[in-house]
């Protein structure tokens, strides 16, 4: 069962956006990026929100998976999260950052690595 968590207290509205749709709806979560916004993940890199919405969809019809939010850095028009990430996939769980940054009050750019 996929489950959303809650989001950090202070996190950008986008942000908080993100992580309370990822693994329910990629459509939302396509929302919260402007439209040419860039998400590298697995060292894939996913332009554009129907790119980005194609990338999310996939991710939780392969796995499922459950997202624990553990601390936040913002520096500027960047934010760094730090998350444990635990599911139906081979490294699990894994401590992941998602590393956003912002434009315009939507997402620009994430990245996401160990």
């Amino acid at each position: 069962m996929q489950t959303t968590p809650d989001p950090l207290p202070g996190l950008p509205a986008p942000i908080a956006s993100y992580f309370t749709h990822e693994t329910t709806n990629p459509a939302a979560v396509a929302r919260c990026f402007t439209d040419d916004a860039l998400v590298v993940d697995e060292r894939h890199e996913h332009r554009g929100r129907a790119a980005i919405e194609a990338w999310n969809a996939a991710a939780h019809s392969k796995y499922t998976f459950t997202t624990q939010l553990l601390a936040a850095e913002s520096d500027g028009a960047r934010t760094t999260v730090r998350a444990k990430v635990m599911g139906n996939f081979p490294v699990s769980p894994i401590e992941l950052r998602f590393r956003f940054t912002l434009a315009d009050g939507l997402i620009a750019r994430l990245e996401i690595a160990p």
